[in-house]
């Protein structure tokens, strides 16, 4: 019976407990303009944020436990609690991460990896190039950016390196697989920041935004990010391979070992062809939703609803998509927290308190600041979600209440919130798994990073708000 207990890591629950109380029981002395269910509400949201980061337990344990001690306070009922999780956003990534299931055990993935590496792998940089297409073009759809890297591109990088002999346990790492590796990391971070559903905290950003009323679509996303993503993608490759060249230059065994891998697949299956289908179907009402006045929510269960018909999953492949329902509960009861916050007038207290401490400095200046603090601060978490939930709207509202266009604004944090991760080997999971290859020494992650960082905050900072002006969100 003992062993069947599952692990809790107790003392990840110090700090959560240690900062929640001393915020609860400051309630005596909390600012003028904040009421006592704020602040208390602030001490369970800063404990849990502090629990999601320190994981005592699963990031879904840890927010039910902060979604019990909001309704067992007092500070919301439990009948209306429970209406978190009807949270349309969150039931969107739940069933993108049950598409994606789709696509990698039809082996629909690994195909597309294949095909991009026979049309583009003659050289190393074709290949970093393919690299890149594969996660681009498998990225809408599978919204878990660690199982894109971990599952679909690593063992297709790892396989190539290998076959052009870049091992990591003989010490040629840098003939091939560090440059790949390394360029997928920022390829994952890059197709996150492209799409809505690239990635899970992706979908807290448009909520949060939402609380504040700013509406982010999946188009609206994907147009107002593509300029300063294509630019991005079009251009890190080979500041990568400037920065940190492979030994290898040229692969022509490239296309015949993809020729080989492909062979050995066969023929593209019946669930292969479905699965394709209906990824395309969805993109394309995802596009078109706005338009056609389609729930984007409702097409991802339309897709899925789809796959269970033509057999492709079964009942069982959702019931075991532990990401799916692991996003579906955190998702919810952290926005359902955030939106307690704004509820009883947080962060409207807090946003003008900033506001009003720097007043007279202008709208640009103050988001300029706001996008390279929110960038920096990643330094300090190892979670994208505990930092875009501990930060995005406070920034958001301080930027709204500094006269800056709200759209253009949620745009350009949703951005940095995604290429935040380009800082440490600890960012995101992409970065655990792929930095935790060994591919990449710990100390070149950090300073190649540092430089693509500053390149980002540029390209994103200066390019993106120009584009946005073109396309009218200001």
């Amino acid at each position: 019976m003992e062993n069947m207990l599952e692990k809790v890591k107790y003392k990840g629950f110090i700090w959560p407990i240690v900062i929640g109380l001393i915020i609860w029981f400051t309630a005596g002395v909390r600012p003028a303009g904040v009421s006592v269910e704020a602040w208390h509400m602030l001490a369970l949201f800063v404990a849990t944020i502090i629990g999601c980061i320190t994981q005592p337990l699963s990031i879904a344990g840890v927010t039910l436990i902060g979604f019990t001690l909001t309704v067992g306070t007092g500070l919301a009922d439990m009948k209306t609690s429970l209406s978190a999780f009807s949270n349309s956003a969150a039931w969107l990534i739940a069933m993108a991460f049950m598409l994606s299931r789709g696509v990698i055990k039809t082996g629909l993935g690994r195909r597309i990896a294949l095909y991009f590496v026979r049309l583009f792998g003659k050289r190393t940089l074709g290949l970093a190039y393919s690299i890149m297409g594969i996660d681009l073009v498998t990225s809408p759809a599978i919204p878990s950016n660690t199982a894109r890297a971990g599952g679909v591109v690593y063992p297709i990088i790892e396989s190539l390196a290998r076959t052009f002999g870049s091992k990591t346990e003989d010490g040629t790492q840098r003939k091939m697989g560090a440059y790949l590796v390394f360029t997928e990391f920022h390829a994952n971070l890059l197709t996150s920041a492209l799409f809505m559903t690239a990635m899970a905290p992706n979908l807290v950003t448009a909520q949060l935004a939402g609380k504040l009323h700013v509406n982010l679509t999946w188009m609206g996303w994907f147009i107002a990010a593509s300029v300063p993503v294509a630019i991005c993608l079009a251009v890190v490759p080979w500041i990568i391979y400037k920065m940190y060249p492979p030994e290898i230059k040229e692969t022509p065994n490239a296309k015949t070992w993809a020729n080989k891998e492909l062979a050995d697949m066969g023929k593209m299956k019946l669930s292969e062809k479905i699965m394709g289908s209906v990824f395309i179907l969805t993109l394309v009402l995802w596009m078109l939703s706005s338009i056609i006045g389609m729930d984007a929510t409702f097409v991802a269960f339309l897709a899925i609803s789809i796959l269970l018909v033509t057999g492709v999953l079964s009942v069982n492949d959702l019931l075991h998509e532990t990401g799916a329902w692991n996003v579906l509960i955190w998702l919810s009861v952290l926005v359902f927290m955030a939106g307690k916050l704004t509820e009883f007038g947080f962060i409207k207290w807090m946003s003008a308190s900033i506001a009003s401490g720097l007043h007279g400095v202008s709208w640009v200046v103050m988001l300029a600041v706001l996008a390279i603090v929110l960038f920096y601060s990643h330094y300090l978490f190892a979670s994208a979600t505990a930092h875009v939930s501990a930060m995005y709207a406070p920034f958001l509202a301080v930027a709204i209440s500094a006269g800056a266009p709200a759209q253009m604004s949620a745009m350009l944090l949703a951005m940095i919130t995604a290429v935040m991760a380009s800082t440490t080997h600890y960012a995101n999971g992409p970065a655990s798994v792929l930095a935790g290859s060994g591919y990449v020494k710990q100390g070149d992650w950090w300073k190649m990073n540092f430089v693509l960082g500053i390149f980002y905050l540029l390209v994103i900072g200066i390019i993106g708000p120009l584009w946005m002006k073109v396309i009218g969100l200001w």
